[in-house]
This record gives structure tokens, sequence and C-alpha cells, in this order.
């Protein structure tokens, strides 16, 4: 998810710090996914995916021309780019409106202290605020996990749109099998480490 600057994560959370919309969309495609899953640790009696950034995060091979190491603005018009960023906000509103549905909350400004002279005003995330008792309950089911484990078809059709522009942007098949994307992610991931 998309977190606030002024949200300081808690140590057990993985973030990573970018604010463009095809990075995010490559994250979640099913090939980093698969990736992550497959070089990843695993936590307590060893069915438990935890994500390593080292193992995970730092060996993947990104599409050429749309790696981390590049500023967004440098292929903000790239037509892969573009596509990716577009699923994946596709992706992202759908999830926030499941989670958050206005008819279950309501969107609060977060009161700011007043800045001293001088000072630039501290700008903090509003605040999501259930409407009701009964509201709060039914947010309470509302997690990602639990979306993830029903994964309803409109979930499930975003994330195909969004694995379709990822694996596009590699200049793959759109309908490649997850193991042979596997494969040429490490052939990818090896060339680069040769060039070095």
């Amino acid at each position: 998810m998309w977190l606030d600057g002024a949200i300081c994560p808690d140590h057990q959370l993985i973030v990573i710090a970018r604010e463009d919309d095809p990075t995010f969309g490559v994250l979640h495609s099913r090939f980093h996914e698969a990736w992550s899953l497959r070089l990843g640790t695993w936590l307590g009696v060893g069915n438990d995916p935890r994500y390593t950034p080292t193992t995970t995060f730092e060996t993947f091979p990104f599409p050429e021309g749309l790696t981390p190491n590049i500023s967004p603005a440098d292929y903000a018009a790239d037509p892969r780019a573009i596509r990716i960023a577009e699923a994946a906000r596709t992706l992202d509103e759908l999830r926030r409106a499941w989670l958050n549905p206005p008819d279950l909350v309501d969107i609060v400004p977060e009161v700011t202290p007043t800045a001293a002279p001088g000072e630039t005003p501290r700008r903090y995330p509003d605040r999501i605020v259930p409407k009701s008792a009964e509201a709060a309950v039914k947010l309470n089911k509302r997690t990602l996990t639990n979306l993830y484990n029903e994964r309803p078809r409109w979930l499930a059709d975003a994330h195909e749109a969004l694995d379709r522009a990822v694996a596009a942007a590699y200049g793959w098949p759109e309908d490649l099998a997850t193991d042979d994307a596997l494969a040429r992610l490490l052939d990818l991931n090896l060339e680069r480490a040769e060039a070095r």
C-alpha cells in the first residue's frame, strides 16, 4: 500500500521509498511475487513467507529502463511505464474502495497544531473514521489479507491487467506462465550481475 510520508512505519514493515506508480505496479505483479516467494525467507515453522529486501528487492531484475536507480521523471513518457501506472492505479483505487467504502467511513482531516511564525505547518494524513459502531465491526473484517483470501473477480481482473502490462514491459508474451517468467528473470539477473 501507499503510505503518507509523514507516517513512521513499524520496524516489521518493509518500505520501498518510491512514489511512482510503475514501480508500485512492477512490485505488485505476479512476477515479483513469484520471485520474492522463491528468494525470500520463511518465518515460524516454515510456512510463512517473509519478504527480505536483500534477497528479493535487491536481486529482482526490473524491466530495462524502469529500474529503481532511474528517476521516475526519466521514464514518465515511456508507454510501458504509462500502461503499468494505469493498471497499478486501478488496482490501488479498487482495493482502497473495498477497504474503506464511503458508506462505512468518513475521511476526516487531521487536526494539526499551528506552526510557529516562520515555520511551515506540518501536514498529517487524514483520519479514516467508521461512521458507526456497526461500520467499525464490518471494517475490522476488511483487511488486505481477507481480501486476497477471498480474491473476488474484480481483484483477479485488476491483477491480470497489471501482469499483462508488466509482461509487455519486459517484451514477453502477456500470457507467459509464471515458471517461464521466473526462468527469464533469473537469466536477466545473471546477465546484469555479469555486466557489473
